[in-house]
């Protein structure tokens, strides 16, 4: 079961995702494309090693995605995230309050095992 934090987070992704397609010069024409994307971020949210207690994506020591959509996901977000103010100013603020919270530890099931000897 997801939290509310979480869920907020896939309701922002997801209104990213759909401003970028319908409005970005630079979006592929293929809308099954975006829900994929989509479906992946929902995916690695729903799985999250911090739970509710995540930090905003950029500033996470556990990089859940893969580069590739890492990085679509970067794009999408630096070209919607200005635009979001404007069409939804309550998701932008909320999604601005949660980027500036602390990083939590990592969870000890996600820390490099130490050597010994």
């Amino acid at each position: 079961m997801t939290g509310k934090r979480i869920r907020r987070e896939q309701l922002t992704i997801r209104r990213m995702i759909a401003l970028y397609q319908r409005r970005c010069p630079q979006a592929q024409p293929d809308a099954e494309h975006y829900q994929k994307l989509y479906g992946y971020a929902v995916k690695r949210l729903e799985r999250c090693a911090f739970g509710e207690e995540k930090p905003a994506c950029r500033q996470c020591p556990i990089h859940c995605y893969q580069p590739a959509q890492r990085e679509e996901m970067r794009e999408i977000m630096r070209w919607a995230g200005p635009r979001m103010l404007w069409r939804h100013p309550v998701l932008t603020v909320r999604h601005l309050i949660d980027d500036r919270r602390p990083v939590p530890p990592v969870p000890e099931k996600f820390q490099p095992k130490k050597r010994k000897g």
